[in-house]
């Protein structure tokens, strides 16, 4: 089982720190220790939140997978308070291997469901990672068909050659790749051509109160030619009322996803 200072230095000892930082030290190491303790005991599961087709919101194109993890009373540790402290770490790989085993199970059990995860690059060159990914595919190869890895843009761009390579293996396969966040990281425009994503996830950022906002209509339709000149699909994210969601179908976008269509939960 992995322990949380294998993951992370153990900042709470180190005199150096005023009591704030050493609190939130302690705070984090706390969250680790859960995290840990929940994946070794098999406490992990998959919410769903629906991507809808922005020309038929009444469709669901796919669903996004994201982890939830609880501890041993049942409640659920916010992926917040620890994804962003884990995602480089040992135990980002080890939550990114969970990930991948609970979808390759949940597409196994619902043949007509595709499903995208978010995935660390480092994921991609992880044995364990890799030997899961494989033997799931090799179990049912059409399962690839189904799947999407979501990547961040800066996961892309820290690891580049690495994420093109595992593209270029997995495609053939059929597999799909979503570049998520898009205009918010480091993939600068010129960029985009050197990787294989087939859908774009525009940030959430650029998407709230848009109707309003005049910078974020010209952001968002600059991201959205883009994206459909390199002949990826376009998915609007943090869409929250039917205002935002009628603005983006006329600009252009493919699909719509946010809480206006659904919160992630459990099961269909």
């Amino acid at each position: 089982m992995l322990h949380p200072a294998a993951t992370r230095p153990d900042f709470a000892d180190d005199a150096s720190l005023d009591p704030f930082q050493a609190a939130m030290a302690s705070r984090d190491a706390d969250v680790l220790s859960l995290v840990t303790d929940a994946l070794a005991a098999g406490r992990a599961r998959i919410a769903l939140q629906p991507i809808v087709m922005a020309s038929d919101p009444s469709r669901v194109a796919f669903y996004e997978g994201l982890i939830r993890v609880s501890d041993d009373a049942g409640r659920i540790i916010p992926a917040a308070h620890f994804m962003d402290v884990v995602a480089e770490t040992a135990l980002g790989r080890e939550i990114d291997c969970v990930m991948l085993d609970l979808a390759l199970k949940l597409l196994r059990d619902t043949p007509n469901v595709r499903l995208s995860i978010n995935v660390s690059a480092r994921s991609f060159g992880d044995g364990k990672w890799r030997r899961t990914l494989d033997q799931g595919l090799l179990m049912q190869p059409h399962l690839g068909e189904r799947l999407i890895f979501e990547i961040s843009e800066s996961s892309a761009m820290i690891l580049h050659e690495v994420v093109i390579r595992f593209m270029a293996e997995m495609q053939p396969r059929g597999l799909a790749f979503a570049l998520d966040g898009f205009g918010a990281g480091l993939i600068a425009f010129r960029h985009l051509k050197d990787f294989f994503f087939d859908l774009v996830k525009i940030d959430k950022s650029f998407i709230r109160g848009i109707g309003g906002d005049p910078d974020n209509q010209i952001l968002t339709e600059a991201l959205m030619m883009v994206a459909h000149q390199f002949e990826m699909f376009v998915v609007a994210d943090g869409v929250e009322s039917a205002a935002e969601a009628a603005f983006l179908r006329k600009m252009g976008a493919d699909c719509l996803q946010g809480y206006h269509f659904g919160v992630p939960k459990f099961g269909f």
